[in-house]
């Protein structure tokens, strides 16, 4: 084995081929996303023609349990927003949750600098969201945004999610998920395909100047996870009210769960 492939300097879009290279992918994830963040608001905007703000808006309003199935609502305590990028959804659930605290983790500290500017009362940490540095049980919500696929090992991101969240308390995903099998994800799976083979890369190299940046994340969307198979290690993990949500045609999907509450002591 070369010493290149010992130490991958290119995030790995295959969860398969990380193993054994989670440092090197983490690290190199970081480096991509310091690269890219002065330009990576306006890319999201155009690829996605704005549909990116309203799907950030739909998993904020899913922070909030149904009242028909916790009727009091979210426990006490600040929300969490893992892998927080450039801050979109902490502003988002700084207009939701007013006299909520929010902090917003994310490995690449570039990446929080430049959303800095768009909350007023979210505190910002650079850390791992594989090993979060918070103690279990703290936050009310934890939602994720588009950053779950990155990560060297995502069913440990979950644990850990899982871990750091209160009994009774709210977990989203909002996520590009791998593409259902069958007619049902055909329309899904040919935007994907479209995507990484041509759309990503080229607005990625005119406007970021990074083609392989964005060549990388449309790989990530086809080699990542399906939506069922994140529901079920969140079953797994303990949450229960689990439920998936498909976005404009499949494209994007949210999936959420709560913690069951303590019982009283008898």
């Amino acid at each position: 084995m070369t010493s290149e492939q010992e130490s991958p300097k290119e995030p790995i879009a295959t969860l398969d081929a990380r193993i054994g290279h989670e440092d090197a992918h983490g690290g190199a994830v970081r480096s991509m996303f310091d690269r890219i963040s002065p330009t990576y608001d306006r890319v999201n905007r155009l690829l996605s023609a704005g549909l990116d703000v309203r799907w950030r808006k739909r998993a904020v309003s899913l922070l909030s349990p149904p009242p028909a199935r916790v009727p009091s609502g979210l426990p006490a305590g600040e929300i969490l927003d893992s892998c927080a990028g450039t801050l979109d959804l902490s502003a988002e659930v700084e207009r939701a949750f007013f006299d909520r605290k929010i902090v917003a983790l994310d490995f690449a500290a570039d990446m929080l600098e430049r959303g800095k500017g768009k909350v007023s009362r979210t505190e910002t940490v650079v850390g791992d969201a594989m090993s979060l540095p918070f103690e279990s049980e703290r936050f009310a919500a934890v939602i994720c945004g588009f950053g779950l696929r990155n990560l060297a090992d995502p069913v440990l991101g979950l644990a850990e999610a899982v871990r750091v969240l209160a009994p009774g308390g709210r977990l989203v995903i909002l996520e590009f998920f791998q593409p259902r099998h069958g007619a049902g994800g055909a329309v899904t799976r040919a935007f994907h395909a479209v995507y990484a083979r041509a759309v990503l890369p080229t607005v990625g190299g005119v406007i970021a100047g990074d083609r392989d940046a964005y060549a990388y994340l449309a790989k990530s969307m086809a080699a990542f996870l399906p939506r069922a198979e994140v529901e079920a290690h969140l079953q797994r993990l303990g949450l229960v009210e689990v439920v998936g949500e498909d976005l404009t045609l499949g494209v994007a999907s949210i999936v959420s769960g709560t913690k069951p509450a303590k019982r009283a002591s008898t």
